[in-house]
């Protein structure tokens, strides 16, 4: 009976950020909505400047527990610049955390509060986090015929114009990999003569192009970063995805991230040339994984090409905002006028950010 309490809590151990980070996030948006309000009359760039030191506080917060309440070991490979830059960022698309990735590595630049997402339109759902990213200049796109083009450039150049600080992340993929998706892909790219991937989906172009096209003469580059998460399941057998609830319970030790760094002036300006190198790059992708998880050699599996830093966040930069954040939300739950204004902010919030993002579809 005690072993089983034991492994039930162990389980578990996901309740402590999942009540935090959700708790803490109607104070949020009263923090962000007071700040908005005031700054109603201000010029739009300093209000974008504050929001992006607001963001980066929550974001703090969620890489605390996402690195540092897991304990997971961050592996870089490949060049990160250690300055900020107006980047793309394109990644494969393994698993939920994968959003969380994007904080962990734009927090080793300073520029966690300039991230910002290139989402699927059923996200903007979300209560209060649908909204909110929408404001802090996320994009919702739908696939295919229903992706609308010219909406996508309109707001891009919109932040191109108000000096909007960019780290946008795309993920080509357009949907998480698993075995179902991934033989779909496989038949489409054999009816279109394309390479037949293992590890990756077949890249759609369309939201990297219209990014890259909107702001080209703005970003210095785009990263191509491709991530692993090295664990075991409950067999002890290695896994190749795991959920955001699977990685707060510590199951996955380290995470692999090789990054190319290539520079605005080496991406070809044409679509179909764009095209062209987005597939490239994906079947280099695919051809990293496949050596890491298929390499005969020992001593080249499980891990990517060349030399990794063992790359470590300070407690000082994500703590903080653990603190600030509970502590503003813990203060607001202990008054009864506190607790009334927390509850609005969980029900207006929600209904009126709907209301907001259906009519703005």
């Amino acid at each position: 009976m005690l072993l089983s309490l034991v492994l039930h809590t162990y389980s578990m151990r996901y309740l402590l950020p999942g009540v935090v980070l959700l708790g803490s996030a109607p104070t949020y948006v009263l923090l962000w909505g007071a700040w908005r309000l005031l700054s109603a009359l201000l010029p739009e760039r300093l209000y974008q400047r504050v929001d992006d030191h607001i963001y980066c506080v929550y974001q703090s917060m969620v890489v605390f527990f996402f690195e540092h309440y897991t304990g997971a070991q961050i592996l870089v490979y490949g060049d990160l610049p250690k300055n900020k830059e107006n980047i793309i960022y394109l990644a494969n698309h393994r698993s939920t955390v994968d959003w969380i990735v994007a904080d962990i590595l734009a927090m080793r630049q300073n520029a966690v509060g300039h991230v910002r997402y290139v989402l699927k339109d059923g996200l903007k759902w979300l209560p209060l986090y649908g909204y909110y990213f929408s404001q802090h200049g996320g994009i919702y796109v739908k696939r295919s015929a229903k992706f609308n083009e010219g909406k996508m450039r309109d707001t891009l150049q919109s932040y191109v114009k108000a000096g909007t600080p960019m780290y946008l992340v795309i993920f080509p993929e357009g949907t998480r990999y698993n075995p179902k998706v991934l033989s779909a892909s496989q038949a489409f790219a054999a009816q279109r003569g394309l390479p037949v991937l293992k590890y990756v989906l077949t890249p759609r172009i369309k939201a990297t192009y219209v990014a890259f096209d909107s702001m080209k003469n703005y970003i210095d580059a785009i990263y191509d970063v491709t991530v692993v998460y090295e664990g075991k399941d409950k067999e002890g057998q290695q896994v190749e995805t795991t959920t955001m609830t699977e990685f707060l319970c510590r199951d996955c030790p380290k995470i692999h991230i090789h990054i190319d760094r290539i520079d605005r002036k080496d991406i070809p300006e044409e679509q179909d040339s764009m095209k062209r190198w987005l597939h490239e790059r994906f079947e280099r992708k695919d051809k990293l994984l496949m050596e890491f998880y298929e390499s005969p050699d020992p001593e080249r599996r499980n891990r990517f090409p060349g030399k990794s830093v063992d790359s470590k966040l300070s407690l000082k930069k994500t703590l903080p905002s653990v603190l600030l954040l509970s502590a503003l939300t813990a203060g607001l739950l202990m008054t009864e006028a506190g607790r009334k204004l927390y509850a609005n902010a969980c029900v207006c919030g929600t209904l009126l950010g709907c209301l907001w993002v259906s009519v703005r579809a």
